[in-house]
């Protein structure tokens, strides 16, 4: 999957990320024991928010002047933290935490989609093509054959985890122009910020004001949403970003899952079926052929 050689410092960050983000399912499972989903995401967002707000003034980061990326922020909070993450822990109501993640890789298939059909500069070569379609055989499989053919609470779970991929998708797509040229901290608490206002308004209307009278479990959950799997993670991730690059940076997805499918068996007992676990090695192989590249012939040229 990847071209260039990963430092040591860039393993260990990788593991760590994905260990982080691994168990943000099972810290959605834990938060919704006690609270609705509206109320985890808002929880997430607004504490990361928070953090990485104060990380910005520690760290005196300048802010942009440009009064438009307020509206971009505002954009980029609902693509890629109110939409998908609501989708998503409303979908784990209804689902395991390991079929979440696995569905949720997906996410990678459906960049690869929208960044081809937006610039021209990343086109659907056969083996990118090839890998998507592969990869959306092992979504398949994962869903399993009920999802296709009726229509229930599970069978909606799973489509929201895909509805928040592909939301993701695009999320990716306008973070390559909306948010050039900021300090990448300030990006991503200018987005969370954006999340913030769609969602706050969204949970009282819904769910109500926030009870805060929880157990250890439900503020174990909130809490390491907000400071592991929002704050800490977005650090972590640039920081990976500028140590290996983005092909690299791709390991990640392929890395979440397992971690999710083991923390979910520990702690909750959970016990995915083999078409699960299958569609899950089905779609790994679609992501590694999609990012893969083949050694150059014919002179050096790409031969894609």
């Amino acid at each position: 999957m990847t071209t260039t050689r990963i430092p040591p410092l860039a393993w260990a960050l990788l593991a760590a990320l994905a260990l982080i983000w691994g168990t943000s399912f099972l810290s959605n499972r834990a938060a919704l024991t006690g609270t609705g989903f509206l109320t985890t995401v808002t929880f997430r967002v607004t504490g990361g928010a928070v953090l990485l707000w104060l990380w910005v003034a520690l760290r005196r980061l300048p802010l942009p002047e440009d009064p438009r990326f307020l509206i971009r922020f505002l954009i980029m909070g609902a693509l890629n933290n109110a939409i998908p993450f609501s989708l998503i822990v409303w979908g784990q109501q209804h689902i395991d935490s390991g079929l979440a993640a696995i569905l949720n890789a997906s996410t990678a298939l459906f960049g690869v989609l929208v960044a081809a059909a937006v610039f021209p500069d990343e086109p659907l070569t056969r083996r990118r093509l090839s890998g998507v379609a592969l990869g959306f055989a092992g979504v398949v499989l994962a869903i399993g054959p009920s999802a296709l053919t009726g229509f229930t609470l599970t069978s909606a779970a799973q489509w929201a985890i895909i509805g928040a991929s592909l939301t993701y998708g695009f999320a990716g797509a306008y973070a390559k122009k909306a948010i050039i040229g900021l300090a990448p901290e300030v990006a991503a608490a200018g987005m969370l910020t954006g999340g913030v206002i769609w969602l706050a308004p969204a949970m009282l209307i819904v769910e109500g004001v926030p009870s805060f009278d929880y157990t250890a479990e439900v503020w174990a959950g909130l809490i390491w949403l907000a400071l592991g799997c929002s704050a800490l993670a977005y650090l972590i991730y640039y920081r990976i970003l500028a140590l290996a690059g983005a092909g690299n940076l791709s390991l990640v997805t392929l890395l979440i899952p397992p971690v999710a499918i083991v923390a979910g068996a520990l702690v909750y007992h959970e016990r995915l079926g083999p078409h699960a676990l299958l569609g899950f090695a089905v779609l790994a192989a679609g992501l590694w052929l999609t990012n893969s590249r083949p050694k150059p012939r014919d002179g050096g040229r790409d031969a894609r």
